[in-house]
């Protein structure tokens, strides 16, 4: 049975599931959702999820939200991505759920995907500012290993590498960061691997 992924290119987070069935082999396929004409928040998609949100794994009966608790699935019905100690694979999988990518979709909404005449400057300075520095953690934890736990890639690389190959600028620059830079390219080089526009349907481009 083909799982179905409702999701849409623009979303890091919905890219973190996405990746995660992508990488571990899984049957699986992407469905659409609209989300910048409102489809999330649409009557029928709140059917599907009362939350609004996407992504959303949806395999026979069973149906899960949120991208953590998706990629949790994943891994462990293929006994992939899981290898190592598994607390600190979540408290790194929750740490970018609050500081990573939590931070960082925001911070890349408001200054993308607003008009620039609603854009907050002050609320995106202080997020900035968050943001860099939880960029910092993390290169500072990569540096002199491969991946963020073990030896080997888990979810906590997948997790954490959300919203980091968007190309839509928000203070992130690969040059400041070494460690990132470096283990960014890890991962990209993993068998299956595709950047979140190759991936899933939706773009900045289809819309301009």
């Amino acid at each position: 049975m083909t799982a179905k992924l409702y999701c849409f290119g623009e979303s890091g987070n919905a890219y973190k599931a996405a990746l995660t069935l992508a990488l571990t082999g899984y049957d699986w396929e992407p469905v659409y959702v609209d989300f910048f004409n409102g489809e999330s928040r649409s009557p029928e998609f709140r059917k599907l999820n009362e939350m609004g949100e996407a992504p959303v794994f949806v395999e026979g009966d069973l149906k899960l939200t949120q991208s953590c608790v998706i990629q949790l699935h994943v891994a462990e019905k293929t006994g992939k991505l899981m290898e190592g100690d598994r607390n600190e694979i979540l408290r790194w999988m929750f740490w970018d759920a609050q500081k990573g990518s939590g931070q960082q979709g925001s911070l890349r909404f408001l200054m993308n995907f607003l008009p620039e005449e609603k854009r907050p400057k002050e609320a995106i300075g202080w997020l900035g500012g968050r943001v860099m520095s939880a960029l910092k953690v993390l290169d500072g934890h990569l540096a002199g290993r491969d991946w963020i736990v073990g030896d080997k890639l888990t979810l906590a690389d997948i997790a954490c590498c959300g919203y980091l190959y968007y190309p839509e600028p928000y203070g992130f620059e690969r040059k400041d960061f070494p460690n990132i830079d470096a283990w960014l390219d890890r991962i990209a080089a993993q068998p299956g691997w595709k950047h979140p526009y190759e991936l899933m349907p939706g773009s900045p481009a289809d819309r301009a």
